[in-house]
């Protein structure tokens, strides 16, 4: 059960399953716009989603650094899909705001993640991803509750 070899670890299959999604999604992404990244794209639906969302809550979200976020945000306003401003009722944060030009990449790009996520997850029962869920979940608070 437990293998030395990282290819015969559930979590090879699980972080080799996650890579190729994330390839697959990029590739149909870029057909549509090569300007953007899954990243990006995640980080706009996000905040588009939640506009006062903290970028420290963003990043929890995304499994990404606080510095890796900045970045994403950096980019993405250079880009014009975002803006920034001081937040006035505290001034360490900022407010970041979806751009008329990300209001339409997302709408453009969100009918592509949902045919991306249909394709990935075709012949996979119901009760299978809720079987699945439930043991990543058991994974996650395994190594969250030895902290």
């Amino acid at each position: 059960m437990f293998e030395i070899d990282p290819r015969k670890s559930i979590f090879y299959y699980i972080d080799e399953a996650i890579k190729e999604y994330r390839k697959y999604a990029q590739k149909k992404i870029s057909v549509i716009d090569p300007n953007i990244t899954l990243d990006q794209l995640l980080t706009l639906n996000l905040i588009k989603e939640d506009p006062d969302s903290a970028q420290k809550e963003l990043a929890q979200i995304l499994f990404k650094d606080y510095a890796s976020l900045t970045r994403i945000i950096e980019l993405l306003v250079k880009k014009g899909y975002l803006s920034r401003s001081i937040n006035q009722s505290d001034r360490r944060k900022f407010l970041l705001k979806l751009t008329a030009k990300g209001y339409a990449i997302v709408d453009k790009l969100t009918p592509i993640i949902i045919e991306n996520r249909k394709i990935a997850l075709e012949n996979i029962s119901d009760t299978d991803l809720k079987s699945l869920k439930t043991t990543l979940k058991k994974i996650t608070d395994n190594c969250n509750s030895d902290l």
